[in-house]
């Protein structure tokens, strides 16, 4: 276990009158203006971490399986060296704690599994990356919220006490991509409930939080953070266009009536990519939150020149808005890494890392 750190310590300890005097307000919607907030210590630290997490990886189709090598990946140790000498600075590890978590009260977490992710974020920082760590595919909470919110909020108190201790190179994600019935206003209470719950034993961890309907930017708008954290990032996904990002993709209906689609970088694909980040970049500096590109990539039955272009271009807009980013995924149908031949895959290598 990695304990905290001094630097990491001071920063906290800095920290965290801001954070305790904010408690001791009144909760608040987070629908306050540029021109009615001003700026805190924490505000800095959390943009200061944001730009810790710079590019990254998520190690996608490995602990979000239903269990472990069930989707053709299992985590190798190599892998985060490889990472981070390729230039990366941090992985989003992607959890299925659903799948290890009993159904009935309290929902005990399966302690081997506990110490699976241990490895994992041992591993991370081991190699000097940081980690993100979330809840996803928990299907449940997106089908039917009232009956899993108790087992969801179980979950996330075993997992913040278990990880209180560890240093803030490891940032929690409340939920990958709700949607379904967890719908925006469901959502917003939801994660206030989460917050609650992680901030009894992680007061001073930053926290991710990313918007309904599937973590799409457009969703930014119905989207309610309380004011008084100000130690949250938000994220996003991207995927736009879809059609061309998904051609191909065996779990999206339809799919393969795609085939072919090609992104060749017009000024017309170029204005929609910028005109889809405006809009997040815009709603970052209204609200002052750092904003993480949580997962953007193009699946691999595009054609490689399509693809490097995209994931370059899109790398470049979020870059430019100060924004920072996980590519999906490390080496499975997304994949930077090939598996097969133990060797990156250079030309989206080079693309997210020129």
């Amino acid at each position: 276990m990695q304990k905290i750190d001094k630097l990491h310590l001071g920063i906290m300890v800095c920290a965290l009158p801001f954070i305790l005097s904010f408690w001791g307000c009144a909760s608040l919607s987070d629908n306050q203006t540029t021109e009615d907030y001003t700026p805190t210590v924490e505000d800095s630290l959390t943009f200061q971490q944001n730009e810790h997490l710079g590019r990254g990886v998520n190690l996608g189709n490995a602990l979000e399986a239903p269990a472990e090598g069930d989707w053709g990946v299992t985590l190798q140790a190599e892998y985060f060296q490889l990472i981070k000498d390729a230039g990366f600075n941090a992985v989003r590890i992607p959890i299925r704690w659903s799948a290890h978590a009993s159904s009935s009260a309290p929902y005990t977490i399966d302690s081997a599994f506990f110490d699976r992710v241990d490895w994992a974020v041992g591993h991370a920082f081991t190699t000097g990356l940081l980690a993100v760590i979330n809840m996803h595919h928990y299907d449940g909470i997106a089908e039917d919220p009232s009956t899993h919110k108790e087992r969801f909020l179980s979950m996330w108190e075993q997992i913040a006490f278990h990880y209180q201790d560890y240093s803030d190179s490891l940032l929690f994600e409340v939920l990958n991509e709700p949607h379904d019935q967890l719908t925006p206003n469901l959502w917003n209470g939801l994660l206030q409930d989460a917050l609650n719950v992680i901030r009894n034993t992680n007061p001073v961890r930053t926290v991710v939080i990313g918007t309904a309907e599937w973590g799409h930017v457009q969703s930014l708008k119905e989207l309610v953070i309380p004011v008084e954290d100000r130690n949250i990032i938000v994220t996003v996904h991207y995927y736009n266009p879809f059609h061309f990002t998904h051609q191909g993709a065996e779990w999206v209906s339809g799919s393969d009536a795609w085939m072919g689609t090609t992104w060749t970088g017009t000024t017309e694909e170029e204005q929609a990519v910028i005109d889809d980040f405006d809009e997040a970049a815009n709603w970052a500096q209204k609200y002052h939150r750092p904003i993480f590109l949580g997962e953007f990539g193009a699946y691999s039955k595009a054609d490689i020149n399509s693809r490097t272009r995209w994931t370059d271009f899109v790398a470049r807009q979020a870059e430019e808005r100060d924004m920072s980013w996980a590519y999906w995924e490390f080496c499975a149908g997304f994949g930077v890494y090939n598996q097969g031949t133990s060797d990156w895959n250079y030309p989206i290598l080079k693309a997210l890392i020129p």
